[in-house]
């Protein structure tokens, strides 16, 4: 018998969840996103949401989008509940800004702060929560403070599904060019802010589909111009399982790799999800052998080096090859 997707949370935890996710947020959530929320089935959401209707009596609105269903409470005006956070909420909030402190920029960084202590007056005079416990670890990090509009046109063109004419600048170019993409996501990875866009038609030129999808990265980002264009986000778009599928952002084919680690390493990898469909097995010696699919080839012969003698590639062959000419070619420098 399959293992539930969490053993650890009961029927009636995910009902109060759920219910107040679609009390509080004033969004709409599709079937896959509140069941990945919740870790359960769609099955069981479904049935979540005929048990809030029949024992709150609460209305919840369906709705189709692009072949999706989303849900969400239906609102009567003039009744929204006055909402404050409690004080395990604001100090989770406090922890949540303190650790994304080198994404935001200090512009950013302050508007979060200042959101977070209007809801601390609200607490009661011998109830407080506090930012002093958390920090983050800057060295090697991306100072963000100069890309507060930057950040600001892209949320902004995503909303307004706006075509943006952009002007970017590559690592390795010498000049910035200018093209028009359709905005689609901003993530982070590795403490850098990516955008996941589509292009878009160049005015005055044919459109010739690229062969993979722009990723910005945000701080390259020189300008952001939203124009009298708008996009439709493609059907299938699925952010999830197009990026969060494999190991490595930068998407190309697909192959299976099987690294084997050990001392620290091995018990470092062990803790750590480094892709979904991963496999790990433990040998007598103390050492792990982890299997997983990966879809750049770049970011596995770094993550590899960086663990030094204690990683080994068994396979692919080529992979093998291609760290080994590394490794002569890093001896010689020395």
């Amino acid at each position: 018998m399959p293992a539930k997707k969490d053993a650890y949370s009961s029927y009636g935890q995910k009902l109060i969840t759920l219910f107040a996710k679609l009390l509080f947020s004033r969004q709409d959530y599709s079937l896959s996103e509140l069941a990945r929320m919740l870790r359960c089935s769609k099955q069981t959401v479904l049935r979540l949401v005929d048990d809030i209707r029949m024992a709150y009596n609460v209305e919840i609105e369906e709705s189709i989008e692009n072949r999706r269903k989303y849900y969400r409470i239906k609102r009567r005006i003039g009744t929204d509940p006055l909402l404050n956070l409690n004080e395990s909420e604001i100090a989770t909030l406090f922890m949540c800004r303190s650790f994304t402190q080198h994404l935001l920029g200090s512009k950013l960084y302050e508007e979060a702060t200042e959101a977070v202590e209007k809801s601390m007056g609200h607490l009661p005079e011998n109830r407080r929560a506090s930012g002093k416990f958390f920090g983050s670890f800057l060295p090697g990090t991306i100072d963000y403070s100069g890309h507060h509009d930057i950040f600001r046109k892209v949320i902004k063109a995503m909303e307004e599904k706006s075509v943006c004419k952009v002007k970017y600048k590559g690592i390795m170019e010498d000049r910035a060019k200018t093209f028009y993409i359709k905005p689609l996501k901003i993530f982070s990875h590795k403490d850098t802010v990516y955008l996941h866009a589509k292009m878009a038609r160049y005015p005055g030129k044919p459109f010739k589909e690229p062969d993979f999808d722009p990723l910005l990265a945000i701080h390259r980002l020189q300008d952001v111009q939203l124009t009298d264009r708008s996009f439709e986000v493609p059907k299938n778009y699925d952010f999830e399982n197009e990026f969060n599928r494999h190991f490595g952002v930068i998407k190309g084919e697909e192959f299976k790799v099987e690294v084997e680690f050990e001392g620290w390493s091995a018990r470092y990898v062990a803790e750590r999800t480094w892709s979904p469909d991963q496999k790990i097995a433990k040998k007598k010696d103390g050492k792990i052998r982890l299997v997983f699919n990966a879809s750049s080839e770049s970011e596995v012969v770094s993550w590899v080096l960086w663990f030094g003698r204690q990683a080994k590639v068994i396979r692919p062959k080529w992979l093998v090859d291609e760290i080994s000419k590394e490794l002569i070619s890093m001896n010689k420098k020395y």
